[in-house]
């Protein structure tokens, strides 16, 4: 619950490099007090949210309080690791964010339908990106209650 919390565990799932470091540092300089744990791979967050393989340790591997997730991943795809979380009772409570460069209408209408709680353009710009991590804070961390 908001009032409960003092940090906000996110996980991100894409095999972007630069845009996992970008994210991490926007994140940090909105301010917002978080935890955030990335994977490459649409079947390597799979594995860390059923707590498979290395990821067995909730110390090390927290349950997230909200996830980000891109589309376009090697192995499984965004789309088809959305359709399994929001398929999961115990997983789906998860809030899941789609924040992908996929424009494609289809893909909004398609995530939406999956279950996806958002759907945001990654932006071109560091400040834009730091404006979208703050907007994701204030809201998640801020705004709304999450189910425990």
């Amino acid at each position: 619950m908001k009032g409960q919390r003092t940090s906000l565990t996110i996980l991100m799932a894409d095999d972007d490099e630069d845009d996992c470091m970008l994210a991490r540092e926007a994140l940090a300089e909105s301010q917002y007090p978080s935890k955030l744990y990335i994977v490459k791979d649409g079947e390597e967050l799979l594995n860390y949210l059923y707590r498979r393989g290395h990821y067995a340790e909730e110390t090390t591997s927290p349950r997230p309080e909200l996830i980000l997730l891109d589309l376009n991943m090697p192995k499984k795809d965004g789309r088809e690791v959305l359709k399994e979380i929001k398929a999961n009772p115990y997983l789906r409570k998860i809030p899941v964010v789609v924040l992908t460069t996929s424009k494609a209408e289809e893909d909004i209408y398609h995530t939406y339908n999956l279950g996806a709680n958002s759907f945001i353009i990654k932006p071109m710009q560091f400040a834009s990106l730091v404006k979208i991590m703050k907007a994701i804070g204030s809201y998640w961390f801020e705004t709304v209650e999450l189910p425990l």
